[in-house]
């Protein structure tokens, strides 16, 4: 049987990390992303006698190029592995469009890929401490409109639900992330009955292009670096640790699950807020 793994975002940052791990796992690994140069450079670099790596440049909005994956990875055997990391944050982009592409783009590979699934298959889709880190809670209504993302109104059904503030886009990030981890969950459900799984990572503070990006906008990040018990940043190899784990036969009982990679500060953020509420009392 030949194997096929999918590394998205792969070109750099945490995707590429993760496509470093999935090299020798499958026979064959496709690395999606959208910037040409920087995926056939990876793709170069990846290359080795045991796997074989092919890029794949893709938009994860564009259905036709999602059905032509689906068709490549059929032509070459069968899927194993899937760990979808492509995404944008908070400065690349309109609320819309992170929707679009975080959660949206996640929905739409999953549908694509998943007539591929198998006793065996593991997808992991790439969340964020956001929600966390914001203490978000999803009423039943705003719960029911992210379960279905591809829902021809699903933009307006969201802006319906949540109003004006999630057109902030540090807010349509957490709860577009949210609904990756309500999304893998219910993945994890919809694969069961073939044996695949499906989970969800949250990454904090991760130091990659990307997140440095974050930073250089965002001060309060530094505060959260000062705030994590670890002290600093984490690196993209520990994040691809996680989830080649995740994806990995070890990991076979893991699923619809949420694994939160942050170096604690969710947790060191609970326990300052704790402290507050004892103070003010």
């Amino acid at each position: 049987m030949t194997t096929v793994g999918i590394a998205t975002g792969a070109g750099r940052g945490m995707g590429y990390a993760c496509a470093q791990r999935m090299v020798g796992t499958v026979d064959t690994l496709l690395l999606v992303d959208l910037d040409e140069a920087t995926v056939r450079a990876a793709a170069e670099e990846l290359s080795t006698d045991g796997t074989r790596v092919e890029p794949f440049v893709l938009d994860v909005t564009d259905t036709d190029g999602l059905a032509a994956l689906a068709g490549r990875v059929a032509e070459l055997g069968t899927l194993r592995s899937v760990a979808h990391a492509a995404g944008i944050s908070p400065t690349m982009a309109d609320w819309r469009r992170i929707f679009s592409v975080d959660l949206v783009g996640t929905a739409l590979l999953a549908e694509a890929l998943r007539p591929l699934a198998v006793a065996g298959t593991a997808s992991v889709y790439f969340a964020s401490m956001a929600p966390t880190i914001g203490q978000i809670h999803a009423s039943p209504e705003v719960a029911a409109v992210l379960s279905d993302p591809l829902a021809e109104d699903f933009l307006e059904r969201v802006r319906e639900t949540l109003g004006d503030a999630i057109e902030h886009t540090g807010v349509a990030y957490a709860w577009a992330k949210y609904g990756v981890q309500q999304f893998a969950r219910d993945e994890a459900v919809r694969l069961g009955a073939v044996g695949a799984r499906a989970c969800s990572v949250s990454p904090g503070m991760i130091d990659t292009p990307q997140g440095r990006q974050e930073a250089a906008h965002n001060e309060r990040m530094g505060a959260m670096v000062a705030m994590t018990p670890l002290g600093r940043t984490g690196r993209a190899e520990e994040l691809a640790a996680v989830v080649a784990f995740l994806l990995s036969d070890e990991a076979g009982f893991v699923n619809g699950t949420d694994v939160l990679v942050d170096g604690g500060v969710c947790a060191a953020s609970s326990v300052r807020s704790r402290a507050d509420t004892r103070a003010s009392r």
